[in-house]
């Protein structure tokens, strides 16, 4: 009789220490999911803010081009340029830099890089006056837009490119830029 007693006590304080185990396994599973759902309620708003960062490029800006010396940094020209940046990180732009019977439109990408900092490359083919075909030109650039995203600065390089695809040359160039109103 105690043996059945004992066995039934002890089966008893089994199942009350599992149920308790259980419980506990339970409310650590319950509060990783609350630890997974706040972070990842984290990253989404995390993510909200890098788009809407992202976003404030996008619109139609003023350019002031200026052509530098790449060793020296001393502005070699100035001329004016338009680009317009649109959702989703493509970008034109056309250029006073060289008459426009001479280049095409400039085509190109922009992507976020975190903070106001964002990057920038474009490409246009160029002609001769006799409209035949001499290749194309790349510029990147890095862009930093000032806190009210109104007004910006850029510096890069520029690379010159033959029909065949030799390199022909290479410059540097900054950029002011303003929100085209």
């Amino acid at each position: 009789m105690k043996n059945t007693i004992l066995k039934k006590i002890g089966g008893m304080a089994l199942a009350v220490l599992m149920l308790a185990v259980f419980a506990q396994v339970r409310a650590f599973a319950q509060e990783d999911t609350k630890i997974e759902d706040q972070n990842t309620e984290q990253t989404i708003e995390d993510e909200s803010a890098r788009h809407e960062n992202a976003k404030k490029l996008v619109g139609t800006w003023d350019v002031q081009v200026t052509i530098r010396n790449c060793q020296t940094g001393a502005a070699i020209r100035t001329f004016a340029s338009i680009a317009t940046y649109m959702p989703g990180g493509t970008r034109i732009g056309s250029t006073s830099g060289i008459p426009q019977a001479l280049r095409t439109p400039e085509h190109g990408v922009w992507s976020y890089l975190g903070g106001r900092n964002y990057q920038l490359s474009f490409k246009s083919f160029s002609f001769d006056a006799a409209n035949n075909f001499t290749g194309w030109s790349i510029v990147r650039h890095q862009l930093t837009l000032n806190r009210r995203a109104d007004a910006g600065e850029s510096a890069g390089t520029l690379e010159v490119y033959a029909p065949n695809g030799t390199l022909v040359s290479t410059g540097c160039s900054t950029t002011t830029t303003t929100r085209f109103q």
